[in-house]
Parts: structure tokens; C-alpha cells; sequence
């Protein structure tokens, strides 16, 4: 495979054809186009089946195949394309605190964000947070209450990290936390072979897909299909009750084909 990154087939992919300039506007509309088109989804963990990081096998997955990825995968992507656009991007890696108590320390580095430098200064973009994707760029400055389409974030700074919280309905739920510190493609290395491999990892035990399009946001969590609105309003719940309505789910709401048999997948998966 071809280590040359594609930047035609990837617009393609994204079914973006408008202008490509580097900013902000497009960066929005690219990041926008790439959360409709490729579905976070962390089906090769669940299969312990190895996770590429190398720009020909991100390609071959995200933009060749009808598949999605998880963060190092998206974010790996989006830089790619990004930066052969002539963006300004560094890679930066999160803690993430989606499901840790409030009291509880920090954990390793296992997401991978991005920060984009413009003329109106830094932006957070970020493709591949699986449990609440980022359907816009965030300006990087705290104690700012941001809106996008399908939420609103804000970002907060305690003992020289950035905190990244979503709203919801019960209130203020943190992401991840993280710092400006540059990250070299081993750091990416070494944070996806943990989250892929380690079995108290949720992504080894769980089938964990998402999807944002058309002001929705679509989740599938093992046995249990959501569609959310802003903020996280549930507007439909149920339960996937076998494998061949999992099959027609994430063909229909998450455009992509499942990389190993519907019945497989479905018994890897707890009710």
C-alpha cells in the first residue's frame, strides 16, 4: 500500500466538493463532513483484531472501505488531510473522564485530539471522541461557553490542563483533560496498542459505534440503539434484539459494513 496520502479520495469519501482553503469556515465544514461519512466505531478491539496507525492502512480502512475507526485512526485522518490542505496542526493526546468519578485521578493519555492554529487563533478539532464526537472546532480559551449544532462545550483550565465538558441534561459532564504538549506518532503507538489490547479497556469488551449527520447523533452501545438530539436529548431508544437487525442498523444509521459476520459481532456483545 501506498504511504502517499490521498487527499482527492478522502474528499470523496466525505462527499465534501466545496472550497479548500485553510480556514475556519472550511475547517468546520470538513469536520462536519467527515462525522456524517465515517462512523467512529471500535469493532477491530472487540475482535482483537491489530490496530494500524501508518497513513496507507488508515487509508485503506477509513477511505477505501466502507468502515469507520476510533480516535488514533479519525484524528490520524483528519491531520493527514488537514495538513495537505495547508493547515497548521499539532497533535495532542487527552485523558479521558467520560465515565470516571469526579474524585478519581487521572489516567493515561488514550485519545488523540488535534489543535489547529488560524488566523483567529487556536481551535480544538477533533474527529474521533466515541462517546460524545465533536461536531465542530472549539476555539481554544477557557471559561467560554461554545455552541454547535448538536451541543454546547466549554473548556476549563485547573493545574495546567484544559478540561473539556459537554452539557447535558443533568449538567456539565467532562471529556477528557489535556495539555499543548506536541505528541510524535510512538506516543499514538503506544496509547492505541493499550486502549486496543488491555482487557479493562471498554473498547475490548464493548461494541461502541457513533455517528453524527443531519442534526442527530447516533449511538450504538452493544445491544442498545440511541438517537439523540442537541445535548444529548434522547428522541429514540431500543434494544438491538438480534443479529440481523444489527446488520441493518449500522447499515442504515451508520453507513458501513461490519468487517466480520453479524452473528459474530452480536455474541461478542453483552444485552
Amino acid at each position: 500500500m501506498s504511504s502517499e496520502f490521498r487527499l482527492k479520495n478522502y474528499l470523496k469519501r466525505i462527499d465534501y466538493d466545496g472550497a479548500i482553503e485553510p480556514d475556519l469556515k472550511i475547517l468546520a465544514a470538513l469536520q462536519a463532513a467527515h462525522l456524517a461519512a465515517i462512523p467512529f466505531e471500535s469493532i477491530d478491539p472487540l475482535l482483537r483484531r491489530p490496530v494500524k496507525l501508518d497513513v496507507a492502512s488508515v487509508q485503506a480502512k477509513l477511505v477505501d472501505s466502507r468502515r469507520g475507526g476510533y480516535c488514533f485512526e479519525q484524528n490520524a485522518l483528519f491531520k493527514a488531510a488537514l495538513e495537505a490542505i495547508g493547515f497548521a496542526v499539532t497533535g495532542l493526546a487527552g485523558r479521558v473522564r467520560w465515565m470516571s468519578p469526579p474524585e478519581s485521578p487521572l489516567g493515561p493519555r488514550t485519545h488523540m485530539t488535534l489543535k489547529v492554529d488560524l488566523p483567529e487563533g487556536p481551535y480544538l478539532a477533533d474527529v474521533g471522541f466515541g462517546a460524545c464526537l465533536l461536531d465542530a472546532p472549539l476555539r481554544l480559551q477557557a471559561d467560554l461557553d461554545q455552541h454547535t449544532a448538536m451541543g454546547t462545550y466549554r473548556l476549563s483550565r485547573s493545574d495546567g490542563l484544559f478540561w473539556l465538558a459537554a452539557k447535558r441534561a443533568p449538567g456539565w459532564r467532562v471529556m477528557y483533560v489535556f495539555d499543548l504538549q506536541p505528541q510524535i506518532a510512538a506516543d499514538y503507538e503506544i496509547g492505541s496498542w493499550f486502549t486496543s489490547t488491555n482487557p479493562n479497556v471498554p473498547f475490548t469488551n464493548m461494541l461502541l459505534m457513533e455517528r453524527v449527520a443531519g442534526g442527530r447523533r447516533y449511538k450504538l452501545i452493544n445491544r442498545r440503539f440511541h438517537v439523540e438530539a442537541r445535548d444529548g436529548e434522547i428522541v429514540a431508544e431500543r434494544a438491538v434484539a438480534s443479529s440481523d437487525e444489527l446488520r441493518e442498523i449500522v447499515d442504515e444509521n451508520f453507513k458501513m459494513t461490519l468487517p466480520a459476520p453479524a452473528e459474530e459481532i452480536f455474541s461478542r456483545t453483552a444485552s
